[in-house]
């Protein structure tokens, strides 16, 4: 695929069905520029499907964007679709309004028990880069703790209502605390509405960025009135490449947050790029600066730029992800070409070669779901492991 020129995502043309995904690539922007604004201006919205455009705008997480820029720019709003436009809109600003509230009362309670946890993504991820909670959606609360505090913070949580999502014994939970990175909890409200988090990633994927240096590097901001721990902007960047590409850039909204957070952050960016060298992943925010700025057309400053023109690889590897962003593609994240794919964003031998011993050997929560076994014999989810990895790459 060759890099999308600009007019592919801003054009003032009709939109077929197929082109819904080059419409939302134009609205999905907090800030937009002049020229941009006159473009969605005078596009001709006769011929949209907004059956699909709804459907593509709520996948890809930008309905609330696409929403409030096509109410304050389109020109010929038919007015059932921007009733429906408003509607939704609305609705996500309740729900955010809950969610901003619900984050200010569960860290007030974290404080009082002394208990250090840094929220990211979420409210404060949409305060900090759109400026506005109601222009991003999301459907949980995500805290950042390091692993000796989740106990504190488990009964913490329970204290005020929440429960875990899924019901580990005493030696499962220990196991988990080594092998695994989060833990989900419900409350009366709804499931899966809070993560505990002690690592970024799946220990598997070999990306030694510890919690701990994210916590004692992190700040304060003020999210609905009510000051709370946040991550440093340089890390903010770091964590929100490795989370997208996790999930190999597979949504719009992921990639509109690393533009945001570019326009609207002061970054020390050789910083960034250091300790991305260091960790590794300098090719993981290559692809992800050259998917901004290809798909979304963001300004990148000069370092990203020179990040992206030093790795060959980078275009190459950002114009196969854009083509399935584009196209919907959906991947099984425990298939064979996900983990290829997950290599192939590796820059560093070591690091590929670690990746691989680590996928093989470390069981996962399937792998402890799929046998029981007594803790004694734990390290036999070792072999579980191999064993379902194996029969998967046979299928």
């Amino acid at each position: 695929m060759t890099e999308i020129e600009p007019s592919s995502c801003v054009s003032s043309r009709s939109l077929p069905r197929g082109d819904a995904f080059e419409f939302l690539c134009a609205l999905a922007g907090a800030e937009l520029a002049a020229e941009r604004i006159e473009r969605i201006a005078n596009w001709n919205l006769l011929g949209v499907d907004w059956s699909e455009f709804f459907r593509l705008a709520e996948h890809h997480g930008v309905l609330p964007l696409a929403a409030r820029n096509l109410i304050e720019h389109a020109r010929g709003l038919p007015p059932e679709i921007e009733r429906s436009l408003r509607s939704a809109y609305d609705a996500n600003l309740r729900r955010s309004l809950w969610f901003t509230a619900e984050l200010a009362r569960i860290m007030q309670h974290f404080e009082r028990r002394q208990l250090r946890a840094v929220p990211y993504k979420g409210p404060v991820l949409a305060q900090s880069a759109y400026r506005n909670v109601g222009l991003r959606n999301f459907s949980d609360l995500d805290f950042l703790i390091s692993p000796a505090d989740f106990d504190r913070a488990k009964r913490a949580l329970a204290e005020i209502g929440y429960r875990p999502s899924a019901h580990f014994t005493p030696a499962v939970e220990r196991f988990w605390l080594r092998k695994g990175y989060e833990r989900s909890f419900d409350s009366a409200v709804g499931p899966n509405l809070v993560e505990l988090q002690w690592a970024l990633l799946p220990y598997f994927y070999a990306v030694d960025l510890r919690v701990e240096d994210l916590l004692g590097r992190a700040g304060r901001t003020v999210v609905g009135e009510c000051e709370v721990p946040c991550l440093s902007p340089e890390d903010s960047l770091l964590v929100l490449c490795v989370h997208t590409a996790k999930h190999l850039w597979t949504r719009l909204i992921w990639l509109a947050d690393i533009a945001e957070t570019l326009r609207s952050q002061t970054i020390d960016h050789l910083l960034v790029l250091s300790r991305a060298r260091v960790l590794g992943i300098a090719r993981i925010l290559g692809v992800s600066f050259w998917l901004a700025k290809n798909v979304l057309r963001a300004e990148l400053p000069k370092p990203a730029d020179e990040l992206i023109a030093a790795d060959p690889g980078v275009p190459a590897l950002g114009s196969e992800f854009a083509e399935r962003l584009a196209s919907g593609a959906a991947y099984d994240f425990e298939s064979t070409e996900y983990f290829r794919l997950i290599l192939k964003l590796r820059e560093r031998r070591d690091d590929r070669w670690r990746y691989i011993w680590r996928l093989v050997w470390t069981p996962g929560a399937g792998d402890v779901a799929a046998v029981r076994l007594p803790e004694a014999l734990f390290p036999l989810y070792r072999i579980v492991r191999l064993g379902r990895l194996l029969r998967k790459s046979h299928l």
